[in-house]
């Protein structure tokens, strides 16, 4: 008899396989059992739930755990890699499908993964550079160079939910302890092994199975620095078999490979190499799954792994493709009274608040926060409170020093538990550089340009100290600096002082208009230096006020360019010395393009206006305010802004403020309204259209303007006022904000602007 061929005999085991697993949901009817009707609880198979990783993708398994609670599946081990870890973690700690999706749907994914916290939690100091120089771009210095940061997303806001949500699992040391047993796995980035994470803290270890290269920063845990497990075990199966599961629920959710025509730029490239990596070790783990085992491959169409907004249809395509495979599972479904009892037995009884007995600070080698006890609510003796403690550890992240501010409790040999905020430096700290540009130029022929570069150095003592270092090259040339110290005075309801001392020299080039709507007179170039000691106070974290001495060195050198001028016609020196009071308050939530919050400030200065070649000037006084109001509606946001500028100095022989440019009476160029006393209103509106990448999105905008400048505090308000209109595009970049507009002025007419940097 002729023997089958090699090829044939692989084609009979393929179609044996086969009809295996379409007759396997069978076998119970076949024996005369009916459907819904199952085997006796202590005979049915231990049952295995395997999650893959996929970032955003990793959603759809909510759905699929939706289904196995409605069709009454009881799971009794679960192994996951990212996001898989993450969900089946959260799910052997006790929740519910029903509550791991409600917590899923109620997150501001937005928030979850940005590098800092929301900016009205940060303190003004951290604020003020806003206005500056971008946040989005910083880089570390020290003596082997420049350093960049380890990960460009941020983990904080993911890993205070992981806290917040894992904390009922707390008294479990070992996952064999937690409702259902569970393992996530992660990637030892020192050997590239897998790490199969089966004890210790559950939210780290869930945080560290979603350390995706490129993205989030390493985690150290054990003195291994731990990556995402998808880069070795995507799909871990076998990891669930050696947990002694029978029958698996395999759920696949991972990126396809990209096609051609998103591999001509590097983040491409890069995406598509993890992808690779993690599409060979599933396929590898796919081929070990056995007839009877389900695997469940939900087809999110084009939703990527980044796509965390779309988390409800996520969720949803995860259920339909579940219930599509019901029947493959009904054989592994227990009776109402066996799942009762299985979901009995999760429920966990939640520990009584504890009274802590100490807190402390670990992993932190360049501060000293328990130092500034005064930062934090929580205090030893308390009950523990966690939003009280997650307030702590956003202040802690606020600072800025911290690559993660994370907090557990812990117990101690002796029964009593106490809180640790868990610390990990910056490795590109603690001096930090930051970059920006200035560019603006219109069609009128005026244009601008600075590069500025930004260095803080912090906690140059126990104190808290730092040090700040400002240089702007270009059309406004900037150099200063500034040392600022907290002081240990003991002040209620959050108040903390300060001690600062600052210098700073700079010029600028102001084309100066006799007749605003005329043509321009001169061209003068001033030049300042300032001096300046301060003591202060903050304020939590809504701002903060300072008094101090104030010195200023003024240069103001005229070149005539029409023969209207009426101004001198030498350089003008004098010196302006005095006391200072200010106050700056900033609940805006985003420097550019704010959707909510306001912000005031004003400074108050007098004293005497000496020296130069101008004799003395006598008594000086001079008062600066500006405020705003923003709300959002949906996609439209209205926006309030009011300045004042004034001064006594009517003797000055040049002026001291003016008004023009993008958004301060649009259509003028800028300073050609001045005066010694300035005052605008604006009215603005924004919708935001898109997103883009790299950026915040594109916003179309639009606003009314109002105000005028006069000489003297007399002439304050009198007159007609000048009016402004502007529309344009912008979108906020890690260089700053990017502008084009077109404004307008009746007078002067319309102006086509181009501008980057702060209006």
């Amino acid at each position: 008899m002729k023997q089958p061929c090699a090829t044939q005999k692989k084609k009979q085991k393929s179609l044996i396989g086969w009809l295996m697993v379409v007759l396997t949901p069978l076998v119970p009817l076949a024996h005369g059992a009916q459907p819904g009707l199952t085997a006796p609880e202590d005979s049915r198979p231990r049952i295995g739930l395997v999650l893959s990783g996929g970032g955003a993708r990793g959603l759809a398994h909510v759905g699929v755990l939706k289904v196995l609670e409605r069709e009454r599946i009881p799971v009794d081990v679960i192994a996951g890699t990212s996001m898989g870890a993450i969900v089946g973690g959260l799910y052997a700690s006790g929740l519910s499908a029903e509550q791991i999706e409600a917590e899923v749907l109620r997150l501001d994914w937005g928030n979850v993964f940005a590098n800092r916290v929301d900016r009205r939690e940060l303190s003004q100091r951290r604020k003020e550079q806003d206005f500056e120089i971008s946040p989005l771009l910083e880089l570390g210095i020290d003596a082997t160079g420049i350093k960049a940061p380890v990960g460009p997303v941020s983990s904080r806001g993911l890993e205070s939910h992981l806290r917040r949500l894992t904390l009922r699992a707390r008294q479990f040391k070992s996952f064999d302890q937690l409702p259902t047993p569970f393992r996530a796995v992660a990637t030892d980035m020192e050997t590239g092994q897998p790490v199969v994470l089966s004890d210790g803290d559950l939210a780290t270890a869930l945080r560290s199975s979603m350390s995706v290269p490129g993205l989030f920063a390493p985690v150290e845990v054990d003195g291994r620095v731990l990556g995402d497990g998808g880069l070795v075990n995507n799909t871990p199966i076998d990891v669930a078999r050696q947990m002694g599961a029978q029958r698996l629920i395999v759920v696949n959710i991972g990126t396809p490979l990209a096609k051609r025509d998103t591999l001509s730029t590097f983040t491409g490239v890069t995406a598509q190499m993890i992808n690779i990596l993690t599409e060979q070790n599933v396929q590898q783990s796919l081929r070990t799954l056995h007839p009877d085992d389900v695997l469940i491959a939900p087809t999110l169409e084009k939703l990527t792994s980044a796509d965390f907004d779309k988390a409800r249809e996520f969720v949803a395509l995860g259920q339909l493709q579940a219930e599509a495979l019901v029947l493959r599972m009904q054989n592994l479904k227990v009776s109402e009274e066996a799942y009762a009892r299985w979901r009995a037995r999760r429920q966990q009884q939640q520990a009584s608040p504890s009274t802590l007995a100490f807190v402390r600070f670990e992993g932190t080698e360049q501060t000293k926060p328990e130092g500034r006890a005064d930062m934090l609510e929580t205090r030893p003796g308390q009950t523990f409170d966690v939003a009280r403690a997650e307030r702590d550890a956003t202040r802690l992240a606020a600072t800025g020093d911290y690559l993660r501010a994370d907090y557990r409790l812990e117990r101690t040999p002796q029964g009593s538990e106490g809180l640790v905020f868990d610390l990990q430096d910056k490795p590109w700290g603690p001096n930090y550089l930051q970059l920006g540009l200035d560019f603006s130029a219109d069609n009128r022929g005026h244009s601008t340009f600075n590069l500025k570069l930004a260095h803080n150095r912090h906690w140059l003592d126990e104190h808290g100290s730092e040090w700040r270092n400002f240089l702007r090259v270009g059309s406004a040339p900037t150099l200063g600096t500034e040392w600022y110290r907290p002081l240990d005075w003991a002040l209620p309801d959050g108040l903390r002082s300060f001690f600062a001392t600052s210098a700073s020299v700079g010029g600028q080039q102001i084309a100066l208009y006799n007749d605003p709507e005329g043509k321009q007179s001169a061209q003068l170039e001033r030049r300042q230096r300032r001096v300046g000691l301060d003591v202060g106070l903050t304020w939590r974290e809504l701002g903060e006020f300072r008094f101090g001495w104030v010195d200023e060195a003024w240069r103001d050198d005229p070149r005539l360019i029409g023969s209207d001028y009426t101004g001198p016609d030498h350089p003008v020196r004098w010196t302006e010395r005095g006391w200072h009071l200010s106050a700056v308050f900033d609940q805006l939530d985003h420097a550019y393009f704010p959707t909510h919050g306001w912000r005031v400030e004003g400074d108050w200065m007098q004293g005497r206006s000496v020296g130069g070649n101008v004799g003395d000037l006598g008594e000086l006084r001079h008062f600066e305010a500006q405020a705003q109001g923003v709300q959002t509606w949906r996609a439209h946001t209205l926006s309030a802004y009011l300045r004042v500028g004034l001064s006594d100095g009517a003797q000055q022989a040049t002026p001291r403020y003016g008004l023009g440019g993008f958004l301060q009476l649009s259509g003028y160029a800028p300073f050609q309204v001045s005066g010694a006393q300035v005052a605008l209103m604006r009215l603005s509106y924004q919708q935001r259209l898109t997103k883009l990448a790299l950026t915040r999105g594109l916003v179309l905008g639009t606003s009314l303007e109002v105000g005028n400048a006069w000489n003297r505090a007399s002439e304050l308000g009198s007159g007609q006022l000048r009016k402004g209109a502007s529309i344009y595009l912008g979108t906020d970049t890690p260089l700053g904000p990017v502008y084009g507009a077109i404004g307008y002025s009746p007078g002067v007419g319309s102006t086509l602007r181009v501008f980057i940097g702060r209006p």
